[in-house]
């Protein structure tokens, strides 16, 4: 970010900020009571622990202070030590809490272990989050009823919210869900409307106008006026080991989730932050907070997105924040007094919805269902077992799912597409054909102890007794272990006795040194390593143009034939969405058109460089001319034209495709014909009506020109016969 900000920047800085600060009200003394300390050390949680961390922090935008996560810790910890919640007792030892906490954030800043958060995966994240979250939104939920909060994992809390349920206060209850409907239907169609401030506002009008408090209404306890006091926290209550062993977890816990966090923001917008200097701020900040008394904090994911809503770009926002919470502090105490609980609840409670991550359990479902798995193995166990049991589930799961990532890479075959260069996956890509008498291997990761069987299965199940020479693609081989290396010298001198060729080629230079180091170095002197794949087969004495094998495979048998293969870039880029993808694209260029527009048909070229997707590979645009056929009614309302001037524009770009591709290779014909047939087959099933007007359209073209232009119709009628 620049330093030097225009006043526009200062002035949404402040306004943000302004907002965060009454945001942060009801927030802050929400949690702070979570975790088991009076109301207004959330105030001054507020002030100069924010005010610390923005002098230092290198992120913008992040907001710090009394947050969901340490808050629900600390409300663990001294439950777990039966420290009843806003006694003298815990007024003392939350703060040292606090102290050790920043001690172990210091430590942490001091070793560089931000770094550890890169191998904390986005789905243990969002359910380590989403679990947290949900726990503190049931410790909510008798305090919507009259009730009080309640503690533990979530089958105490269940049993609370059980309880309290007979004991309904039912004005209580209905203040409190109205509250919160009426915030959730305001976010839902006013997102940057402070509703929230709005409701605390109406609960304390509803107070002084209507007596609340007289009629069962729990309200906040009045707090006097004044800034923090500078405390040092007693060291004499608990010993240094076991402070520092309780602290661990909060203070893991603030670094991982605040520094994702952060980095996320950081992401999104285009900067990048310190993770170091990030460790150093949270350390600082809450030092700031043990000697003014408060809980542990770390980074707000809630108050940071509406800080950005309300158009924040600097931390000049977070200085205008804790500056105005000086002014609530001198000037505004007397107002806490008539804010009623459970409309106070009900806005902690609708920030927490906020802050669950059901959008990514969503999409993980949809697109890796291994890491929805994570997610919610992550997200169960913070609240059946607690938060650091939750984390250490997922982080688990995570590795493991590494492991089989690295265990089972991706691999594949490889031939050649006649007439284009290169080699191409052969599931990937129907119109690439098996070079003759030759097994090319792709392994899409690192070779060592785990995933070398399966390396050695796949070709040793690929080879025939036609098998002349098997060629590796190793570029993704990055690191070979001896007992890959072991393996790989078995294998070679396998094939050798069997009279086939075996090459690794590809790989990076580095791999080389480790088979010499790993002791078959002779496998590079005696020309098993090669550099290309192009360089193995002209070793093992098969050139250009490489013969290749027929296989005539029946539709049915292709589990591609939903994709059309979309010869070059579609089939390649979408795999098997290629189909649909195609006519998506067809669909937007009829919708480029504009009426009357003469000159489009013929400079469907130019439309193609300019298109999202860019040009078209050859065999790509056959498809894309005859979906068009498809919308031959369409066009002409649209162009102007006529259907048969429509269609002889088609042709004309057909034909001249065809001469290109008759230029690259003999053997591209009889591959185009094939293509052809397929995308006749895949069209006639999913789009039957619209073909059979297609092939009406084509016999009456066909009609016109026997009579006009014999040698035309003699084309067209090959393309009729063949989609029949």
């Amino acid at each position: 970010m620049k330093r030097n900000h225009t006043m526009k920047y200062v002035w949404n800085d402040l306004f943000a900020g302004l907002i965060v600060a009454a945001m942060s009200i009801p927030i802050s003394i929400g949690y702070t009571q979570v975790a088991g300390l009076p109301a207004i050390y959330g105030l001054y949680g507020s002030v100069f622990p924010i005010l610390i961390f923005a002098l230092i922090s290198t992120s913008p935008q992040m907001v710090f202070g009394v947050d969901a996560a340490p808050a629900a810790l600390v409300g663990g910890v001294i439950a777990s030590l039966g420290i009843e919640a806003n006694s003298a007792q815990a007024m003392t030892f939350i703060p040292l809490l606090t102290f050790f906490t920043a001690c172990w954030l210091f430590l942490f800043y001091v070793v560089k272990a931000g770094r550890v958060v890169n191998y904390i995966s986005t789905p243990v994240m969002g359910g380590f989050i989403s679990g947290i979250a949900c726990t503190i939104i049931l410790m909510q939920v008798p305090k919507l009823m009259g009730g009080t909060s309640g503690s533990g994992e979530l089958f105490e809390l269940l049993e609370h919210i059980f309880h309290s349920a007979a004991h309904i206060h039912i004005l209580s209850l209905v203040l409190g869900i109205v509250t919160l409907v009426i915030i959730l239907v305001s976010k839902r169609f006013a997102p940057k409307f402070p509703m929230a401030i709005v409701m605390m506002v109406v609960g304390a009008v509803l107070t002084k106008t209507c007596n609340l408090e007289a009629k069962g209404v729990t309200m906040l306890s009045k707090v006097e006026s004044g800034l923090p006091h500078f405390e040092i926290p007693d060291f004499s209550i608990i010993d240094f080991k076991d402070g520092m062993a309780l602290s661990l977890t909060i203070a893991l816990v603030i670094m991982a989730e605040t520094l994702l966090a952060s980095n996320n923001f950081a992401t999104k917008n285009g900067y990048k932050i310190n993770d170091n200097r990030e460790l150093l701020a949270y350390s600082l900040a809450n030092f700031g907070a043990a000697f003014t008394g408060c809980i542990p904090m770390n980074g707000s994911v809630s108050r940071t997105v509406i800080g950005e809503q309300f158009g924040s770009k600097t931390r000049l926002m977070s200085v205008f924040a804790g500056f105005a919470m000086i002014g609530v502090l001198l000037f505004g105490t007397g107002f806490i007094g008539y804010l009623p609980v459970p409309v106070l609840t009900a806005i902690i409670m609708s920030a927490l919805l906020g802050v669950i991550e059901g959008d990514l359990a969503v999409k993980l479902w949809k697109v890796n269902r291994a890491e929805f798995l994570i997610f919610m193995a992550a997200f169960g166990g913070v609240l059946v077992l607690g938060t650091i049991y939750g984390v250490i589930i997922g982080c688990v799961l995570s590795f493991i799912a590494v492991i089989i990532r690295a265990v089972e890479p991706p691999t594949g075959f490889l031939g050649v597409i006649p007439g284009q260069e290169g080699f191409y996956d052969l599931e990937r890509n129907k119109n690439a054909r098996k070079i003759r008498n030759t097994v090319i291997y792709r392994f899409g990761g690192n070779l060592f102890f785990a995933n070398i069987k399966k390396f050695q299965e796949d070709i040793e199940k690929a080879i025939t007794e036609e098998t002349n020479q098997v060629i590796i693609d190793a570029s993704a081989i990055g690191n070979i272990d001896i007992s890959a290396a072991e393996r790989l010298e078995i294998l070679e001198k396998g094939l050798r006795e069997k009279g086939i060729y075996f090459y690794i080629t590809g790989q990076m230079g580095t791999v080389n040194d480790q088979l010499r180091t790993l002791g078959i170095g002779h496998l590079v002197e005696e020309g098993v390593v090669r550099r290309t794949i192009t360089l193995a087969l002209r070793d093992a004495g098969v050139h250009k143009p490489y013969p290749i094998e027929e296989e005539e495979n029946s539709i049915e048998e292709q589990n591609y034939i939903e994709s059309s293969d979309a010869f070059s870039e579609f089939e390649w880029a979408f795999g098997t969405d290629a189909a649909e993808r195609m006519e998506r694209y067809t669909k937007e260029y009829i919708e480029h058109i504009k009426p009357n527009d003469k000159e489009a048909l013929k400079d469907i070229r130019e439309w193609e460089e300019n298109s999202k997707f860019g040009r078209l590979g050859l065999f790509d645009e056959d498809e894309f001319l005859k979906r068009l056929e498809m919308h031959l009614s369409e066009l002409s309302s649209i162009t102007g034209y006529d259907e048969v001037t429509i269609e002889e524009l088609i042709e004309q770009r057909r034909q001249r495709n065809e001469q290109k591709l008759k230029q690259l290779n003999k053997q591209t014909s009889s591959l185009l014909k094939e293509h052809r047939h397929r995308l006749a087959e895949h069209l006639k099933q999913r789009h039957p009506d619209a073909f059979a007007h297609l092939l009406e359209k084509r016999a009456e073209h066909i009609k016109r020109l026997e009579k006009t232009d014999p040698e035309a119709a003699a084309r067209w009628r090959e393309w009729y016969d063949m989609d029949l």
